[in-house]
C-alpha cells in the first residue's frame, strides 16, 4: 500500500447517555441532524474537504446504523482502492470480545491498521461535534512549528471554562499546563479533542500505555507525551463548533439551522456536507399546509402546519396536526389532529390522532433530572403513542404504547414510558 501523509482514525463509539432514549438503539454519532444527516457526516465530511483521504472509524455500541449510513463510504467519496473509509469494530477475542475501553486503547487495537498505510502524521477526531474545520491548516501549523502533538482548541467564556479541559499557553502557543475541568481556570482555550500526532509519537505512546485500563487521550496520552518533554501546541479554532451532547445543545443546534442566514450553514458551495441519501422523491406540502421557517425533508408529505421545526426524509404531518419548535426524525407519521411542540421524535415513530405531545407545566424529569431537561419531550425510535393521549414536558417515551399506559388518557411532565425488552 502507498503511504499516506495524514489518516484520520474517527472515534465513533460513544453511547450518547446524555441523549437519552435517542441513544437507545443507535449510537450517538448516527443520530440525525439537521433533517438529512447525521452526527457522523461533519467530521467525515472535513476529511474529505481537507484532502484526507484515508479514515478509520472507530465503532463500538449499537454500531448497525453507523455501519450501513457508512457504508463503503460513496457519498464521501472515500471508496478508494488505496485508503478510503473502514469501519473498524472492535476485534473479537476469543475468551470475550474486547470492548475499547478508552479512546486511546481503541486507537491502540488499531495499530496495524495504521501500520499500513506508515503516515506521516495521524489525526485524532471524535465523531460527536457539529462544526466545519480544515485540518490541513491545522496540519501546516503542526509542521511549522515542529510539533509532536497538535491539539485543537476552542476559546470558550471564561465563565464555562471550568467545564473543559484547559491548556495553558505560552507565547509561541506551546502548552506548558493542562488543567482537566479546573475549578479557578488560567485560561479559556478548551481542548476539542481533535490532535494531530507524529506517528512515531503516537506509537511509542501507545505502546507505552497499552496496559493503562481505561487509556484515554486527554487523560492519559497527552500527560504522558508532555512528561515525556514532547512538543505540544495549540491550535486556536475560531470557527461553528458545537458538542450536541445533550439533548439541550442537540436541539439548540438543530433550531440555529432554522434562522434565515444560519451561522453554520449547511449549503455553502467550497463547503459541502456530503451524506448518504435514501429518499430522492420531492417533498408535498398540500393546499391546506401551512409551513414556515422549517427544514421539510425529501418525500415528506405535509398536510398541516410545521413552524420552527426539522424534519427528516419521509416524514408525514396529517391535516390538522401542528408541529412546533421540534425535531421529528425519518418515516414518521404524525396523525390528523396532533399537536407537537418543542419535542424531539426519533424514527420511524407513530403518534396517534388529536394526541398533544410538549404541553403543560415544568416538572423535573423522575428518569433522569439530567438527561431529561430542557422542557423537551422526547421520543425515541419505534414508538407509537395512541390517539387522544396528552404528553407534559421533559417527558420520555419508548416503545410501543397503549391506552392503558396513559391513566386518565395523560403522561404527566416529568413522567416517562419505557417499554422492557424494547431493545435494552
Amino acid at each position: 500500500m502507498g503511504s499516506k501523509e495524514m489518516i484520520a482514525m474517527l472515534l465513533a463509539g460513544g453511547q450518547g447517555s446524555r441523549l437519552g432514549v435517542l441513544t437507545s438503539d443507535v449510537a450517538k454519532p448516527a443520530v440525525a441532524f439537521g433533517g438529512k444527516y447525521r452526527i457522523i457526516d461533519f467530521p467525515l465530511s472535513n476529511c474529505i474537504n481537507s484532502g484526507i483521504d484515508t479514515v478509520g472509524v472507530l465503532t463500538q455500541y449499537q454500531p448497525l446504523a453507523l455501519n450501513s449510513h457508512i457504508g463503503i463510504g460513496t457519498p464521501w467519496d472515500l471508496d478508494r482502492n488505496n485508503g478510503g473509509v473502514s469501519v473498524l469494530p472492535p476485534y473479537e477475542k476469543s475468551d470475550n470480545s474486547e470492548w475499547y475501553t478508552g479512546t486511546a486503547n481503541a486507537i491502540y487495537q488499531n495499530l496495524n491498521y495504521m501500520e499500513g498505510y506508515d503516515p506521516e502524521y495521524v489525526l485524532i477526531l471524535s465523531g460527536d461535534h457539529i462544526y466545519k474545520m480544515d485540518y490541513e491548516a491545522m496540519l501546516d501549523f503542526h509542521k511549522q512549528n515542529q510539533s509532536d502533538v497538535t491539539l485543537a482548541v476552542l476559546p470558550v467564556p471564561m465563565e464555562e471554562a471550568s467545564r473543559f479541559g484547559i491548556v495553558i499557553t505560552d507565547e509561541n502557543h506551546r502548552i506548558s499546563e493542562f488543567e482537566e475541568k479546573p475549578e479557578h481556570p488560567r485560561s479559556n482555550l478548551a481542548s476539542m479533542g481533535i490532535y494531530i500526532f507524529t506517528w512515531s509519537v503516537l506509537k511509542e505512546a501507545l505502546i507505552a500505555l497499552k496496559d493503562q485500563s481505561n487509556c484515554d487521550f486527554g487523560k492519559h496520552i497527552i500527560p504522558y507525551c508532555h512528561k515525556d518533554g514532547k512538543r505540544i501546541f495549540a491550535y486556536e479554532f475560531n470557527g461553528y463548533w458545537k458538542d450536541v451532547g445533550t439533548l439541550g445543545s442537540y436541539w439548540e443546534a438543530n433550531m440555529e439551522l432554522i434562522d434565515l442566514i444560519p451561522e453554520f450553514n449547511l449549503y455553502e458551495e467550497f463547503w459541502k456536507i456530503y451524506t448518504k441519501q435514501d429518499k430522492i422523491e420531492p417533498q408535498y406540502i398540500g393546499s391546506n399546509a401551512n409551513v414556515s421557517r422549517a427544514i421539510i425533508g425529501a418525500g415528506d408529505m405535509i398536510d398541516g402546519e410545521v413552524t420552527g421545526s426539522v424534519l427528516g426524509a419521509g416524514v408525514i404531518v396529517e391535516e390538522g396536526a401542528v408541529v412546533k419548535d421540534s425535531i421529528i426524525m425519518k418515516n414518521t407519521r404524525i396523525c390528523k389532529g396532533a399537536y407537537i411542540e418543542k419535542s424531539v421524535i426519533a424514527e420511524d415513530c407513530v403518534i396517534g390522532e388529536e394526541t398533544k405531545i410538549g404541553v403543560g407545566e415544568f416538572a423535573e424529569s423522575k428518569l433522569n433530572s439530567k438527561v431529561y431537561a430542557f422542557d423537551l419531550a422526547v421520543v425515541g425510535e419505534g414508538s407509537v403513542i395512541p390517539a387522544k393521549v396528552t404528553i407534559g414536558k421533559n417527558t420520555a417515551i419508548r416503545g410501543v404504547t397503549t391506552d392503558e399506559d396513559y391513566p386518565g388518557a395523560q403522561l404527566e411532565s416529568g413522567g416517562y414510558i419505557i417499554k422492557a425488552g424494547e431493545g435494552e
